[in-house]
């Protein structure tokens, strides 16, 4: 059974800063490329940022506005999401997923295998 279990969200004020981690297992993680996807109240899926295999080939959306630093730890199966200067735009549920799970188009579609994801509130 493949799991993705996102962790590391709650109740920033704006200009904070969390880390999310996805902690997987059941899954070729090792040899998957990794995004973090997000999805806003009443908001469909966006894409954010996606690391390979190696923990190269960072890609990252606009708006990231580097603040964003996607990363991944392959012994322990983990993908990590460091977040700076939060805004309130940021609020929603940050999901990880395999990059294929996304197309070329950054548009990305929910599998069963998705988790529940952590959600991120950034307000004064």
């Amino acid at each position: 059974e493949m799991q993705l279990v996102e962790s590391g969200g709650g109740l920033v004020q704006p200009g904070g800063s969390l880390r999310l981690s996805c902690v997987t297992s059941g899954f070729p993680f090792r040899q998957s490329d990794m995004s973090w996807v997000r999805q806003a109240p009443g908001k469909g899926l966006e894409w954010g940022s996606s690391i390979n295999r190696f923990g190269g080939d960072l890609e990252y959306a606009d708006f990231v506005k580097g603040r964003f630093t996607v990363s991944r730890a392959n012994l322990k199966n983990t993908l990590y999401l460091q977040m700076n200067s939060l805004e309130t735009e940021d609020t929603a549920v940050y999901y990880c997923a395999p990059k294929s799970d996304c197309d070329s188009a950054s548009r990305c579609y929910r599998s069963g295998d998705w988790g529940q994801g952590t959600q991120v509130t950034v307000s004064s």
